[in-house]
């Protein structure tokens, strides 16, 4: 992911916006070389703030009573999901 500074966005700003939204490329902005923000495509972002609620779903649900039978479950789901869902047999 590319560094850029401050300045330097301020003066391209619409090439950046070009890059992410239609390129989906990714900026770092930085300001006396340290990271202070982030420009993605939209996209991204929603992909970013579906994960965050996964997160708090997931925090939720570990404080339900008998969770360990629910969290057992989960992984089985992801593990299928790793797998394609190859291996199951679905036939009537």
């Amino acid at each position: 992911m590319p560094h850029i500074s401050v300045a330097e966005a301020k003066s391209h700003l619409s090439e950046i916006i070009a890059k992410s939204a239609h390129g989906h490329e990714r900026f770092i902005i930085t300001r006396r070389d340290k990271p202070v923000a982030a420009i993605v495509s939209l996209d991204d972002l929603k992909i970013i703030e579906q994960y965050q609620e996964r997160q708090g779903l997931a925090t939720v649900a570990s404080s339900w009573p008998d969770f360990e039978e629910v969290a057992t479950a989960l992984l089985d789901l992801t593990e299928l999901r790793k797998q394609g869902g190859e291996g199951r047999d679905v036939s009537l």
